[in-house]
């Protein structure tokens, strides 16, 4: 994993230096993808020039959630600010003019950090570093204009399994590797459950659909059509011409 590494600090630093970049901004979750992430931009650019954005959701979030991305962010040396977003989520109960549902809801929280991410970057000339995995964006697995609003995935070439693997290599944390993956939108929210499978099996499928392939079995199928749900996440918006 060693050679990921160092083409990854690479391809970082070309990019900051290619654009005129010095500063950066990140969401930092307590989850693996968000450490790694930061992990990764704090030693291409040093720790001085990212900011992490630790944004629970007071009384949905897990207190471990904000106590491993302060230690991930004292481990890399990176400044870190705490900031619930219960208070920015509260004006929607008592100004929207309809009931919302639960996707409304759980995706204005993810569009909500986007925005708090955004809101400083424009503010410190800096740009918001995604934690998106290979894995999440085939899938579409993640908040259109939400977690997936950024200006730079760092490790979208990596599939979750291999995130996993370059942060054991990394020696991450024991307890940020171990935990769950989760996204805490809602109480007992895990990525597992909402997937149905762990991501050992859902790499291989994707692998093969990566391949041009067809692979069979009901997982499958059901990956396969979370791929075409999701596809207006994944492709570039229609314009009617």
């Amino acid at each position: 994993m060693q050679k990921t590494y160092s083409n990854l600090i690479k391809g970082i630093r070309q990019y900051f230096e290619k654009n005129n970049l010095k500063k950066a901004v990140i969401g930092l979750s307590g989850g693996i993808d968000s450490s790694l992430s930061a992990f990764l931009v704090a030693k291409a650019i040093g720790p001085k020039n990212l900011l992490g954005l630790i944004m629970p959701e007071i009384g949905v979030s897990s207190k471990e959630s904000t106590e491993y991305a302060k230690k991930l962010a004292e481990l890399i040396g990176i400044s870190y600010s705490i900031i619930p977003i219960n208070s920015f989520l509260a004006p929607y109960k008592k100004s929207l003019k309809w009931k919302e549902n639960k996707i409304a809801i759980i995706n204005t929280k993810a569009r909500t950090r986007a925005n708090i991410l955004y809101n400083y970057a424009n503010t410190h000339n800096a740009i918001v570093i995604g934690t998106s995995n290979k894995s999440e964006m085939m899938l579409g697995y993640f908040t259109k204009y939400g977690d997936g609003a950024c200006d730079l995935e760092v490790i979208g070439s990596l599939y979750k399994t291999e995130v996993y693997k370059l942060a054991k290599h990394l020696k991450l944390p024991k307890e940020i590797i171990e935990r769950a993956p989760t996204a805490e939108l809602f109480h007992g929210h895990t990525d597992e459950k909402e997937l149905g499978a762990p991501y050992s099996e859902i790499d291989k499928i994707l692998k093969q659909v990566e391949k041009g392939k067809k692979p069979k079995g009901k997982l499958a199928g059901e990956i396969l059509k979370r791929i075409k749900e999701n596809e207006h996440k994944t492709k570039a918006i229609p314009i009617i011409k």
